[in-house]
């Protein structure tokens, strides 16, 4: 069996995650009290105490979340004698879930990894203005469909395909006026359902352009060595190796399209059976037993989850 080890994005984060951990194993604790003092935050009491308003807020959910799937990690390591490299023939991460795996792979360290996702949340905040973007997701639709509609309800403002979740859950972003036109000409084709998301910014798409220019400089500035295993990367929906690659891909990522479905696809073309979601919630691995049935597909996120997994 061929595994590979994903991690989740935004949306997936919850007041009290990654605390049982924290009181379980002192690995955990460690990642814990590390991001805290790289980000000279106590982000850990926000995390486990709240309040849920504030661990919402994109600069903190992004390195809280990254952090409670680098305590997973850890944990494996420490408990198991495990290696990334030596179990994973991929790893692969939902939007910021993409510095998780490459922290987890090497390629960051943690510290690095904390500030540059701190710094992503701030400037995908900034980039646009309270209430003048929005995203929702069309259910039912496919990509090449959603992105016919969001051409269509644009009308010469931003509205772009943002993520292609899984087969018939395609999110679009932009401007809210555009979003808000998409929701109709969904409707007007026939489509199921779409909903507005309660997001505070319309992410991955042409909006998020001065976030990835602050991305391109914060990522020049930092350290990048080659992963322990392929990252499929969310813009290719293809494995990736060489640093220079990575650094380009994460700032194209800022504006560009999570291709989720076609990078569970690309794992499952090149042997992966098994998928392993490091992390707070499920979210991954409930879309990949609807992108591919025959994916074996697990979560791991609790003191129980890990000591399962390591005795098989």
């Amino acid at each position: 069996m061929s595994r590979a080890i994903v991690f989740p994005g935004q949306g997936s984060q919850a007041v009290g995650m990654g605390r049982e951990l924290a009181e379980a194993f002192p690995a955990a604790r460690y990642v814990f009290e590390e991001v805290d003092e790289a980000l000279k935050q106590n982000l850990s009491r926000l995390m486990w105490e709240g309040p849920e308003s504030e661990l919402t807020l994109t600069e903190n959910a992004q390195p809280a979340l990254m952090a409670v799937s680098m305590a997973v990690i850890r944990v494996l390591e420490q408990q198991g004698n495990w290696k990334l490299a030596e179990h994973a023939a991929f790893v692969a991460g939902h939007s910021l879930g993409e510095y998780s795996a490459l922290a987890a792979a090497g390629a960051f360290t943690l510290g690095d990894a904390a500030r540059l996702l701190k710094t992503r949340g701030q400037a995908m905040q900034k980039a646009v203005p309270v209430g003048q973007g929005a995203m929702a997701a069309l259910l039912g639709v496919e990509l090449d469909q959603a992105r016919a509609i969001a051409a269509e309800a644009a009308e010469g403002e931003i509205c772009e395909a943002a993520n292609d979740n899984a087969p018939g859950q395609v999110v679009v972003s932009g401007s809210k006026a555009a979003v808000e036109r998409a929701i109709a000409v969904a409707a007007g084709r026939g489509f199921k359902r779409a909903v507005l998301l309660p997001v505070s910014a319309p992410f991955h798409c042409a909006l998020m352009q001065p976030a990835a220019d602050a991305m391109a400089e914060a990522l020049a500035q930092v350290p990048l060595k080659e992963p322990a295993a392929p990252v499929v990367a969310n813009v290719t929906a293809a494995a990736v190796r060489e640093p220079e690659e990575i650094r380009r891909l994460l700032v194209a990522q800022v504006t560009g399209t999570v291709r989720w479905r076609e990078c569970v696809l690309y794992m499952k073309d090149h042997g992966v059976d098994e998928l392993v979601e490091a992390g707070a919630g499920k979210v991954l691995a409930g879309l990949a037993k609807r992108i591919d049935k025959a994916i074996v597909a697990s979560s791991l996120q609790t003191p129980a989850d890990i000591e399962a997994f390591l005795k098989n």
